[in-house]
């Protein structure tokens, strides 16, 4: 039999995808239009065009989606919200104007979208037009939301190329994008600055909760993969942290349970839970981010949640990483993380990982790093507490224009 390269594999599935959809489209435009025909002119449900679609790829994105759903549910805008996820917490919002419903898992939502009848569609997912999600005929405009608040250059190459209009934190973001479309000759997308919109929302909760009684905590949260803390460290990391005097909660990225069961099975025998160490898989993190003092991580987003909403130090391992698959490939500019972690905290090194009592209690006690937080705050999280407003603002001007372009009434 002959052997067909991954790339190639890749490569051809999506010519087919592609042929298979303009044929399926031009078929089903048809059949509109016949059906509307015969039912002398009246246009049925399925038929009419959806205001505002949000699709989520993960259940995990809903802290993304909830503010903005709950400030357009309140403005009275029609929002369907479609999912990956059967679970998807969405699916239980009690919204008036918002309509969730699971569309099935990888593909089989991919194949739905990609024939979606919509004027505004809002994601978080990256690879639009690049893999399985292809843009719609029946789409006008598709928007970008990240969901984490840092660099926007490392999603896999070409990741946001193909939306109209990108959210943004910091004008850093704004910097690379159109650095990254004049290399590659693309058309300006829109760019509106308007915050973090589920940070704000992690900032109420804080300011409305009182930390409960605990021991100096640590917080060990690494991300999964091979420049993981654990695939690098290994054991290494919880024999440091055990020869403290500090309480230990270990908090792995839920990927590690799928990819890398193997490497947890074995953490997690070898350092067995006790009145030092515990392991925590909860599907919030507002309670462990709450109770610790300073966090350890690696190239993850959790690492700006803990210092710029709990205002709390952070130890991180080397980011300076292979960017080969990603954007950030394409830019002489460096990443504006390797200039804002060592504003939040102290590098984990082979040298310092033995010395961690002090290296902690250093953390705790530099007033620079205080400063620090304050700088990155301000470079990052643009209109701090009024993200999902400015978020919703936007994607009414958007829609309101198409309308206008297209000379039809408002629905």
């Amino acid at each position: 039999m002959a052997y067909i390269d991954p790339g190639t594999g890749s490569m051809l599935f999506t010519i087919l995808i592609g042929v298979i959809g303009a044929a399926f489209y031009s078929f089903k435009m048809l059949w509109i239009k016949l059906r509307f025909r015969l039912s002398g002119g009246k246009v049925k449900e399925n038929d009419k065009k959806l205001p505002f679609v949000i699709f989520s790829d993960d259940k995990r994105y809903w802290n993304v989606f909830m503010p903005i759903c709950r400030e357009l549910n309140r403005r009275g805008r029609d929002v369907f919200y479609m999912t990956a996820s059967p679970d998807d917490p969405a699916l239980q919002a009690d919204f008036e104007h918002v309509k969730a419903e699971f569309i099935g898992k990888d593909n089989k939502a991919f194949a739905r979208l990609n024939f979606l009848n919509a004027t505004v569609v809002l994601s978080t997912t990256p690879g639009l037009d690049v893999y399985q999600w292809k843009r719609s005929k029946g789409v006008d405009c598709y928007i970008h939301i990240p969901h984490a608040a840092s660099e926007i250059i490392l999603y896999r190459m070409f990741g946001i190329d193909y939306y109209d209009a990108i959210m943004l934190s910091g004008e850093y973001q704004a910097r690379d994008i159109r650095n990254l479309e004049k290399l590659r000759e693309l058309p300006e997308k829109e760019l509106v600055q308007i915050g973090i919109p589920y940070m704000d929302e992690m900032q109420k909760r804080k300011d409305g909760a009182t930390p409960p009684p605990h021991p100096p905590t640590v917080l060990l949260a690494p991300t999964w993969g091979s420049s993981s803390i654990f695939s690098v460290h290994g054991g290494k990391i919880l024999d440091a942290l055990l020869k403290t005097d500090y309480h230990i909660i270990v908090r792995p990225h839920p990927q590690s349970f799928k990819s890398e069961k193997e490497l947890l099975d074995k953490l997690m025998a070898q350092y067995p839970e006790s009145d030092r160490l515990e392991w925590n898989s909860d599907n919030d993190n507002f309670d462990v981010l709450l109770r610790s003092d300073i966090l350890i991580s690696d190239f993850s987003g959790v690492i700006f949640d803990f210092t710029l909403i709990y205002d709390k130090p952070v130890i991180y391992t080397d980011p300076d990483f292979d960017v080969g698959m990603y954007d950030a490939w394409w830019l002489d500019t460096p990443l504006w993380t390797t200039s804002a972690l060592p504003r939040l905290g102290v590098q984990l090194t082979d040298e310092n990982i033995n010395d961690l009592e002090n290296v902690i209690k250093s953390c705790l006690t530099d007033p620079r790093y205080a400063e620090g937080r304050r700088q990155v705050k301000q470079e990052t999280w643009a209109n701090a507490g009024r993200g999902a407003e400015l978020a919703a603002d936007y994607l009414e001007r958007c829609y309101d224009r198409i309308i206008s372009e297209k000379g039809e009434q408002a629905g």
